[in-house]
C-alpha cells in the first residue's frame, strides 16, 4: 500500500456558482493555485469544501475532477465520509477506481452510534478498499471521537494509517506519536496551535486556513520541520492575527471559517464565490477587519501578490 505523503495538505474549498452547483472552472483554478504555492497533498470534499451541502453524485465528480486537475502533482485524498457505512464504501471505491491515493473519513455522524460500532464502520471500509485511510478525528463535527488508544488499535490491525486531528489540542498529536510511532501518519488538523504542534512532532498540517495562505503554511512547515525554532516563530507570530480573526475572536460561530476562507480569497483577488447557504458572505464590518489583517500580511511579504 502507498504511503500518506507528509507535509501540508488543505482540506479544500469548493467553488460554486450562484446556483450553488459546482463551478468547476473556479475549483480548477483554485488547485492550481494551491499546488503553485507548494502544498504537498489535497482532500477535496472534507467540511472547508463543504461537503455535506452536496449530493452523492455531485461528491464523486468533485473527487474526479480535482483528480484531473492535479494530475499526479500531488496525492490526492479524498473526503468520503457519510454516516452509512453503505455509503461511505461507495464513495471510498470510487475514490480508488479515480485515481485517489487515499480517502479521509470521519466516524459516523448525527446518530452518535455505540463505539464498537463505529469502529467497525472503519474496519468495513478497509476490507473495502485497498488504498490508505484517514481518520478525520473531529469531535466538533461528530459528536464523539476516538481516543488515541482505539485509534492505535486501529492501526495496529492494519485499518488506519493516518488521522487528522481536529482538536485543537496538541497532546493528540505526541501521544499518537508515542502509541503509533511511524505506523501512523499524524495530522494537526486545526489552525490554532499549528506551530506548537509541528513541533511535538506532526507529520504534517491538514487545515483550512491553508487554502487562504498556503505559501505561509508551507513555509511554516518547512522551518518547523528543520528545526529553525526562532524563525519559525516569527511567521507564526505574523500569522496570528489571522489565526485569531479564525478560531478565537467569535462569537456565536461567527464569523465561520468557511465565511472567512472564501471571503478572504475574493479579497485578495481570487474569485471564490460565496458558500453554500445557511452560510452567507461576511458582514461589512468584518470583512473590513479581515482586509485589514491581509493587507498586513502583504507588507510583511506573507502574502505574495
Amino acid at each position: 500500500m502507498v504511503k500518506l505523503v507528509k507535509g501540508v495538505i488543505p482540506p479544500m474549498i469548493t467553488v460554486f456558482h450562484d446556483d450553488e452547483t459546482i463551478d468547476e472552472r473556479r475549483t480548477r483554478d483554485h488547485v492550481k493555485f494551491l499546488i503553485d504555492n507548494g502544498v504537498h497533498g489535497i482532500v477535496p470534499g472534507g467540511s472547508t469544501g463543504e461537503f455535506m451541502g452536496l449530493g452523492l453524485e455531485e461528491r464523486k465528480r468533485l473527487i474526479e475532477l480535482v483528480i484531473d486537475e492535479v494530475n499526479g502533482r500531488v496525492p490526492v485524498y479524498a473526503g468520503s465520509m457519510h454516516y452509512s457505512t453503505r455509503l461511505t464504501i461507495e464513495l471510498g471505491k470510487f475514490a480508488e477506481k479515480a485515481g485517489a491515493q487515499g480517502v479521509m473519513v470521519t466516524p459516523p455522524y448525527y446518530l452518535n452510534p455505540p463505539k464498537r460500532d463505529a469502529l467497525d464502520h472503519f474496519r468495513a471500509l478497509r476490507e473495502a478498499i485497498n488504498i490508505p485511510i484517514i481518520l478525520y478525528n473531529n469531535p466538533w463535527f461528530v459528536g464523539y471521537e476516538f481516543t488515541p488508544w482505539e485509534i492505535a488499535q486501529l492501526v495496529d490491525e492494519g485499518v488506519l494509517q493516518g488521522v487528522k486531528e481536529a482538536h485543537g489540542d496538541p497532546w493528540r498529536v505526541h501521544t499518537l506519536k508515542y502509541l503509533c510511532g511511524d505506523k501512523l501518519v499524524v495530522y494537526y488538523g486545526h489552525d490554532i496551535n499549528g506551530l506548537e504542534a509541528l513541533l511535538c512532532g506532526a507529520d504534517g498540517w491538514l487545515t483550512g486556513m491553508v487554502n487562504l495562505v498556503p505559501a505561509a503554511c508551507v513555509r511554516l512547515y518547512e522551518l518547523a520541520n528543520r528545526g529553525a525554532i526562532e524563525e519559525a516563530r516569527a511567521l507564526w507570530y505574523k500569522l496570528i492575527p489571522l489565526v485569531n480573526f479564525i478560531c478565537v475572536d467569535r462569537k456565536d460561530n461567527y464569523p465561520h471559517f468557511v465565511q472567512i476562507f472564501k471571503d478572504g480569497l475574493n479579497l485578495l483577488g481570487r474569485d471564490v464565490g460565496k458558500p453554500l447557504k445557511p452560510l452567507t458572505p461576511l458582514k461589512k464590518s468584518e470583512k473590513v477587519c479581515l482586509a485589514e489583517i491581509l493587507e498586513k500580511l502583504i507588507q510583511e511579504g506573507v502574502i505574495n501578490m
